[in-house]
């Protein structure tokens, strides 16, 4: 190989290398990011959770003092 082709493959090789290292930090932020929108959900589902038992409770006790004469 010529001088010129192993400097354009070096370059080449360089470029691949530096994108290598864009991806794995993208792919790092972005399942950082996942995590925290599932931590997220999860604490979204307990509070709709927490408030259907409340709501469920308080229809209990309307229908309990319906019944009461």
């Amino acid at each position: 190989m010529e001088d010129a082709d192993l400097q354009l493959l070096s370059a080449k090789l360089d470029q691949l290398i530096q994108r290598i290292d864009q991806l794995r930090a993208e792919n790092r932020q972005l399942r950082a990011n996942e995590q925290s929108w599932q931590q997220e959900r999860k604490q979204l589902i307990e509070k709709n959770e927490l408030a259907r038992h409340k709501i469920e409770s308080m229809i209990s006790r309307l229908k309990a003092l319906e019944q009461d004469p």
